[in-house]
């Protein structure tokens, strides 16, 4: 039983430092900011913040995670790689 819990806190621990993790581009008048957890942070064009597009993205990142989550379960998961 305690190993279930530090199992689940040590794998909180790690969710949150990866969604710490911040990677910042700016190219030709973009700049983009994504967390370790792949969500769009911050999304600007020629300096001008664009809050429905960084929406929109995520929206579109989170269907296609799960939709490769379902194919992967769909295919036996990864339990035969191992």
């Amino acid at each position: 039983m305690f190993d279930k819990a530090k199992m689940m806190a040590q794998a909180l621990k790690l969710k949150k430092a990866v969604e710490a993790e911040i990677v910042e581009i700016e190219e030709n008048g973009i700049k983009v900011t994504v967390s370790g957890d792949q969500k769009v942070r911050f999304l600007s064009v020629n300096g001008v913040e664009n809050k429905i597009l960084v929406e929109t993205i995520n929206k579109a990142m989170k269907k296609s995670q799960e939709a490769a989550a379902r194919k992967m379960k769909d295919m036996g998961g990864l339990e035969g790689l191992f």
